[in-house]
């Protein structure tokens, strides 16, 4: 078992502060959760702690990003973007300014602190706000490259993290983010992922293999700007495609595709995640399982299908 994503973007944000003097580490009473408290033992001076105070802190990522600086400001996934989301609008993505915001314990993995944490509207809130970056790594490699790449990258940014650990689907930091990764090849369909759900994906073919039904899996993990040579290239070489997230259907990862596929390359798409409703207090495996997004799920809902 590898690490959450969340502890994988806490360990590589303190090694880039290390490095890097211009980055500033911002968090709202949640440094022990998020793990960006990691950052305040490396530079103490660059940490600074909100309290439950999501858009102060948003405004002065704002800040600090006007004076040139490098901002990654860290909440819950449901509080960075949802109560602090004018904020975000407004003095971050309409003056196109460098801040990075990272949502920690998203989806329903965030298990019994119910639905008031469980952000499942996250994606969609964050991809209707023009120029923001969207990323949502698989494993713990993937977020190091994700926390690597939005350094790099200029420009307002979201990366969206889980609480729980995740197996390692990628050996090593050393991959391309901004570009789609076909991690089985099939030929009849094809079902595009992000997240934990990545690995649910995975399962799921090695059940259908075992059946003689190959099926393709996609990681997608730059939801906006995406990968639209990558993805129209699976639309256009299979006839039935799936999608799934630990997301409301409406606006996230199967949004994207449906948007896309819709415009240039028109397919039958089935978007697998939570069907427009709210789930409920339990622990991160049960939730899966009840809502058909953990490997046994996935394969049944693609297997009744087919």
């Amino acid at each position: 078992m590898g690490k959450a994503t969340r502890q994988a973007y806490g360990e590589k944000l303190a090694e880039l502060v290390a490095e890097n003097p211009n980055i500033v580490v911002l968090d709202a009473d949640l440094a022990g959760s998020t793990k960006s408290g990691l950052s305040q033992k490396v530079a103490p001076e660059r940490f600074f702690d909100f309290g439950v105070a999501e858009a102060d802190m948003i405004g002065h990522a704002a800040g600090f990003a006007a004076s040139g600086y490098t901002p990654f400001a860290s909440s819950f996934a449901m509080f960075a973007t949802g109560r602090a989301w004018e904020q975000i609008r407004n003095s971050v993505a309409y003056p196109q300014l460098n801040v990075k915001i990272c949502g920690s314990h998203a989806g329903i993995t965030v298990g019994e602190d119910g639905v008031s944490h469980q952000a499942i509207e996250d994606i969609a809130i964050m991809r209707s706000i023009p120029g923001m970056k969207i990323y949502v790594p698989s494993d713990e490699n993937e977020t190091r490259a994700v926390v690597a790449q939005a350094v790099n990258e200029y420009g307002p940014t979201y990366i969206r993290t889980g609480r729980a650990s995740v197996e390692n689907i990628y050996e090593s930091e050393d991959i391309d983010v901004t570009k789609i990764h076909i991690l089985r090849s099939g030929s009849r369909a094809a079902v595009f992922a992000c997240g934990v759900c990545v690995k649910s994906s995975l399962e799921a073919a090695d059940r259908l293999k075992e059946e003689g039904i190959d099926l393709t899996v996609v990681d997608v993990c730059a939801i906006k700007p995406c990968d639209e040579a990558g993805i129209l290239d699976v639309l256009n070489s299979h006839d039935l495609i799936f999608t799934a997230e630990e997301h409301n259907t409406v606006g996230g990862l199967g949004g994207m595709i449906c948007e896309l596929a819709a415009e240039k390359c028109p397919r039958r798409i089935i978007r697998l995640g939570l069907d427009d409703i709210f789930a409920e207090s339990g622990s991160a495996a049960d939730l899966m399982k009840k809502y058909r997004l953990d490997g046994d799920g996935i394969y049944s809902r693609i297997r009744e299908k087919l």
